[in-house]
Formats: structure tokens, sequence, C-alpha cells
């Protein structure tokens, strides 16, 4: 397992060259405001469309969630792209023995209320038009690691041209409390749900 490591110049690098490369690559970055409760960790769910994915949800919590972020990547992605241990990923590997490490270790994160852990609990990519979002069961490993003090906020993700040359993120937010959301199939079908209702909206968009 690869874990996350401090270094302030990489980070502070990083910081700015996403959001450049977010600024130069699309024509807007819109998401929604949501409140947050401050002495709770945020379990942040988002699905998994692109690339782009772990940046785009980086980039929103910096200039805006203002967490401490950590984001779960597959171990060969973790060792592709060496620089993002040093802006919060941890790697898992669902092929091997570590995978129980990995979830433990997402967990017990969140039993610190300054930090963000983003999961895509999908696994894999999926088109972002899909009308259901399938979890795999790690997530459950999660929450049992933790001792229940964090919120879920629930990303939806979409990109649409409409008019421009280059797309517009949209990022469609709500939080959860975990208090009311206690098994895995109420979690999945809690997301699903804000899923989607922020598909209805985003296809309901007319220039």
């Amino acid at each position: 397992m690869i874990k996350p490591k401090q270094n302030s110049l990489v980070y502070r690098f990083f910081c700015w060259y996403i959001a450049r490369i977010i600024k130069q690559n699309f024509n807007a970055f819109k998401y929604d405001s949501v409140i947050l409760e401050p002495n709770k960790s945020v379990l942040l769910l988002a699905n998994h469309y692109s690339w782009w994915d772990g940046f785009v949800l980086f980039h929103l919590n910096k200039i805006f969630l203002k967490k401490r972020f950590h984001v779960m990547i597959m171990e060969h992605t973790a060792k592709q792209l060496w620089f993002m241990k040093y802006l919060g990923a941890f790697s898992v590997n669902p092929d091997n023995r570590t995978v129980l490490q990995s979830l433990s270790f997402a967990g017990e994160l969140l039993n610190n209320p300054d930090n963000l852990v983003l999961i895509f609990p999908q696994g894999k990519l999926h088109s972002s038009y899909i009308h259901k979002i399938e979890f795999q069961k790690g997530l459950v490993k999660i929450i049992e690691a933790s001792n229940n003090g964090f919120q879920f906020l629930f990303a939806a993700d979409f990109t649409d041209y409409f008019e421009h040359k280059k797309p517009t993120l949209y990022i469609y937010l709500n939080t959860q409390p975990a208090s009311q959301l206690t098994d895995f199939l109420a979690i999945e079908a809690a997301y699903n749900q804000h899923f989607q209702n922020a598909l209805n909206k985003q296809t309901a968009i007319v220039v």
C-alpha cells in the first residue's frame, strides 16, 4: 500500500498546475454550494467517468470545501503518477490482501474532522450518462473502520459543450448525515437518487 506523504513544495506546485490545466481545458467550472458540518470529516462519493475526476475534485476541495484532501486510487495508478501521494492519494489493490489495509486506512482517516476522503465507489471508469451507479462492497469496510463521526457528500459530475469550444464542467453536490444512512443498500440508493436528480437537471439544460 502506498500512503500519502507531505512535501509542501510539490503540493503547492500541483495546486497551481491543476488549477491552470482546468482553466485551460474547460469553459467553466460550476458546482453547487453546500454547507458542511465543521466538526465532522467528509466521505466524498463521486461517479468515475474520466481522467479528470480526481483532479477536478481536488480543485473543488481547494477552492470551496477546504478540507485535508485524500483520495483512494488504484495501486498501478499511484505508481505511474508518483506525485499523487503528495496530494493525499493512497493506493488500493483489489487483487491483493493489502486491500483490507487500504480500506481500514480510509476509515481511520475519517476519524479526523479535518479530513476529506474521496472514494469512487464504482471502482472502474463508466460513462457519466449511465442511469445507475453500481457500488463495490469495499465501502462497507471503510465505514466499519471509522467511528462514524463523518458526513457523506455526494458528487455527480458531468460535462457538456453546448455553444462553446471547450466543455463546461458541472458538479452537483448533496450532503447526507452518516446517521441516516446505516447500511450499504441505503447508501447506494441515496447516492443513486442524487445522481438521477443531477442527471435530470443536466439533461434539462437548454441553450
